[in-house]
């Protein structure tokens, strides 16, 4: 339901743009419907992601179309794309570019930098566990800073720079699993599931008879950019900042607000980022649906993404079945309970 736009806080030109943003991703979701099938929470994730200036982790087991769902959305955008699939011998001059020793006219060689992939604005990195540390760290500094460092010298990077990932849950042999610290830099970790029985007919019939569409651009960078801008803008109550604090606070198990159940299912709570995350993926949330200020209901549909990867379960938790989305859903109950 679209609320009424608080003209005390938003421009006349911010609540126009807000309903172009509700179009575009209308328009959005209507032209990756021709290809894909369901994942509709998968998409909205993504956008929300696209707009917050965030980066997404997906995660799910082979065949779930997640590198032709990343390819398709960055094909209903008018920017660049670079597919990386990260293998164990994958080196980080391999991703960020490297000096060549070129000739030059007077019979002279100079080294000339050649850049790598990641010099695009939308980045698929396929399998990122699968390469070693060094690759992986060059590419979170891309993530963190937008900027890569080669030989001692730093290239900056052209936004928008939205990277996506993903990583195989089941197959966990020759791989260089990130560490919480570097998953931290994942605004979301996405789950992709398996298909309704309906939607798998589907796929079945529109996925095994002629070639696939291709599909029109909706998006420019520039209007990226533009409504990257917007989202930033978008109006939060004290009430819902209050919320987001109080939900971070509750995950960490040392902390007064963290409930007695979960402080024996903790390792580590979620840190400050957490909560960034959720006001500008609540903020995203709400944009994309048209809101004009940010409300609770958003947080609490970001709430998993945003948390899963940040709440390290104990042995106790694990020993029990218990998992960080499970812990993380009860404690967004308990507290929209409580307000």
């Amino acid at each position: 339901m679209t609320t009424t736009p608080n003209t005390d806080t938003m421009h006349a030109d911010d609540v126009a743009a807000i309903d172009e943003l509700r179009d575009v991703y209308a328009e959005l979701k209507q032209t990756l419907a021709k290809i894909i099938v369901g994942q509709d929470q998968v998409i909205e994730h993504l956008a929300i992601c696209l707009f917050s200036q965030g980066h997404a982790l997906l995660m799910g087991v082979p065949g779930l179309a997640k590198t032709l769902l990343v390819s398709r959305f960055a094909e209903t955008m008018a920017l660049e794309f670079s597919r990386i699939q990260f293998t164990p011998d994958l080196m980080p001059m391999d991703i960020t570019g490297t000096d060549i020793l070129q000739e030059v006219p007077g019979g002279k060689r100079e080294f000339e930098f050649v850049r790598g992939p990641l010099f695009a604005n939308l980045i698929l990195a396929d399998e990122i566990n699968r390469a070693p540390s060094k690759t992986q760290a060059a590419m979170l500094e891309a993530m963190q800073e937008y900027k890569i460092t080669v030989i001692g010298r730093t290239y900056q990077l052209t936004p928008p720079f939205f990277v996506l990932a993903t990583q195989n849950p089941i197959e966990q042999e020759g791989t260089y699993p990130l560490p919480e610290a570097q998953l931290d830099r994942f605004m979301f970790r996405i789950e992709v599931d398996y298909p309704a029985r309906s939607e798998e007919i589907e796929i079945a019939r529109t996925t095994t008879g002629a070639a696939l569409p291709t599909l029109e651009h909706v998006l420019t960078g520039e209007r990226v950019l533009a409504f990257q801008d917007l989202v930033r803008r978008v109006p939060v109550a004290e009430h819902i900042y209050e919320f987001a604090v109080d939900l971070v606070r509750s995950t960490r198990p040392k902390d007064e607000a963290s409930p007695d159940w979960l402080k024996p299912l903790v390792a580590w709570g979620a840190g400050p980022r957490a909560v960034q995350y959720l006001i500008l993926g609540a903020k995203a949330r709400a944009a994309l649906s048209g809101s004009y200020m940010a409300r609770l209901e958003d947080v609490v549909a970001v709430a998993d993404p945003v948390l899963s990867h940040r709440v390290i379960t104990s042995f106790a938790a694990e020993s029990e079945n218990i998992t960080s989305q499970d812990l993380v859903n009860r404690l967004v109950e308990e507290l929209s309970e409580q307000g």
